[in-house]
């Protein structure tokens, strides 16, 4: 079962985070088999931390609770909060597989959060772009929640595009780039 986990940092927590970071990447190690996609969302400025994205292959439902709040910054207390939901890998790979390699243009994290009907259940035609790609859902896999992509993108309205505006609640798009040990 695959799963999204965004870590979104607490206010005026990156001194925290930065002293921690070795730890998290030792965490992370632990799943690197596991690992789908991972890394970092960003500030305007393309360098503070906003949040940590990682896509997962786990077990199920409990496995991936341990993997998020087991977390050494969860536990220290670094992040406001954490959207976990399964998805689905509509594009069967890992970001290291993306055509477009860990450098060159801009990518964002773009999340939709469902309302209704579900939207977007199909890789985009134009999907060349896409880093990573699928339907956050419930649990047991039988309610759509929303969608979930990383996107090489020219600027955020063209990254939030990849989404049907009216087919959600929101839809939230922030910097992001490619994690991982240096």
């Amino acid at each position: 079962m695959e799963f999204l986990c965004y870590h979104r940092d607490r206010p005026g927590s990156s001194p925290l985070r930065h002293e921690l970071l070795e730890e998290h990447w030792s965490y992370m190690d632990q799943y690197a088999k596991e690992m789908i996609a991972r890394g970092p969302t960003l500030a305007d400025d393309g360098d503070t931390p906003t949040g940590s994205v990682h896509i997962v292959d786990l077990p199920d439902p409990a496995a991936a609770r341990r993997f998020a709040f087991d977390e050494p910054g969860y536990q220290a207390g670094v992040y406001r909060d954490v959207l976990l939901r399964r998805w689905n890998n509509m594009l069967g790979r890992t970001m290291w597989d993306f055509p477009g390699g860990r450098t060159g243009g801009n990518r964002y994290l773009v999340v939709g959060l469902g309302a209704g009907q579900p939207a977007d259940l199909a890789v985009p035609s134009d999907g060349d772009e896409l880093i990573a790609y699928g339907p956050l859902l419930s649990d047991d896999g039988a309610s759509w929640l929303g969608t979930a992509a990383l996107v090489r993108a020219p600027d955020p309205d063209t990254a939030r595009a990849v989404l049907t505006a009216d087919r959600y609640a929101d839809i939230e798009v922030h910097n992001w780039r490619f994690g991982g040990r240096p």
